[in-house]
């Protein structure tokens, strides 16, 4: 209700909302779908009681090519390239338009979505089959799948990536904003899991041999990929301060002027200081109450990145938060937990006959 009243009175704003929700949903399901194909490709045996949450998780994945289509009838509200009357007097967006023209775009996102959308019912399928006879075969057959996804994972989060955030400024480019906003994708989809795994296994629906060294490598991968999400965002942000490039610095002008110096700080603080300072001893990836809180706040961070990086082309100067940013927090939360409760119903809660169950229930630091 919150974001078609804002559709009504403030349809710009409402678009960019949308946006933020957009992307947000996209690290949590396509962001997951990559830690299922990452297990495969890696035979990695801690995380396959947890495989089934993050499978479940990424059950968003389908979800997303309803939620991307009234994006298509905000274009023209959110990227300055779809005015032709812009690009008709800006070299520039001449340059740039083989690339960013608007039926190429909605090609490259239909492309994106069907691909990942492909690949979650592939590997999903054979998973669930494996629930049935515990047949081997089905994870040869997840590891091809992910050997190829993994190359095509790289590849369509960059162009959204880019597509959907970076061309918001059309005149900006970062050779790196595909690698940045991976990281940011995969620290929310490990987020989430752990998040939903705790709650699960506090609730009796896990494995009782499930211990708490087993979530020790989920604390170190939040951990881990927060770390490698500092240092991709300190190199794009020393690159330009380096060149100091007035086509390349305006970007970073823009989220230190007014109030969004503030913002600015508090991503560095909320995303990356705390979260580093409070994770990086061995004890709190082990300590499931730690963990509990973790999660969520490195989902807000997730959330205060995609703020930073959407909002500042809507609001020039000074950051703003009103009522109808209320709705990103409603929808995320209550469209994940429900598209969770629908899948989660229809499937075991573990990968009951998966031939590393045993080894993943039995590891010990």
């Amino acid at each position: 209700m919150i974001l078609g009243a804002a559709f009504v009175f403030t349809p710009q704003r409402a678009f960019f909302d949308y946006l933020w929700i957009y992307l947000f949903l996209v690290s949590i399901g396509v962001g997951s779908l990559a830690l299922v194909a990452l297990e495969y490709l890696v035979g990695a045996t801690w995380s396959t009681p947890f495989r089934r949450i993050t499978e479940i998780m990424a059950s968003m994945t389908p979800v997303l090519i309803l939620l991307a289509i009234p994006l298509l009838f905000g274009l023209h509200d959110l990227f300055h390239w779809t005015h032709a009357e812009a690009v008709e007097h800006d070299a520039i967006l001449q340059s740039k338009s083989p690339y960013l023209n608007v039926p190429f775009f909605i090609a490259r996102t239909a492309f994106c979505l069907l691909l990942w959308v492909l690949f979650y019912y592939m590997l999903t399928k054979n998973s669930e089959k494996q629930d049935l006879d515990g047949d081997p075969k089905y994870t040869k057959r997840n590891v091809t799948l992910s050997t190829i996804f993994a190359a095509l994972f790289v590849i369509t989060i960059t162009i959204t990536a880019i597509d959907w955030a970076m061309s918001l400024e059309p005149h900006w480019f970062s050779t790196i904003f595909g690698v940045y906003y991976f990281a940011g994708t995969v620290i929310a989809a490990l987020a989430a899991s752990t998040f939903a795994s705790i709650k699960l296994k506090e609730g009796g629906y896990l494995d009782s041999h499930l211990g708490n060294d087993s979530f020790y490598s989920l604390g170190t991968l939040m951990f881990g990929f927060n770390v490698f999400w500092a240092y991709i965002a300190f190199s794009q942000f020393i690159l330009i301060w380096y060149a100091d490039l007035p086509e390349e610095t305006f970007w970073m002008i823009h989220r230190w002027e007014g109030s969004w110096k503030f913002v600015s700080l508090a991503l560095l603080f909320f995303h990356f200081v705390l979260p580093f300072l409070i994770l990086v001893g061995r004890n709190a990836k082990t300590n499931l109450g730690l963990l509990k809180w973790m999660a969520p706040w490195m989902l807000f961070a997730h959330a205060l990145d995609l703020y930073w990086l959407i909002f500042p082309t809507l609001f020039k100067g000074n950051a703003s938060f009103g009522w109808q940013e209320l709705s990103f927090p409603l929808i995320v939360i209550g469209l994940t937990m429900i598209v969770f409760k629908l899948s989660a119903n229809k499937k075991n809660l573990m990968a009951v006959k998966d031939p590393k169950m045993e080894m993943g229930l039995d590891f010990h630091l």
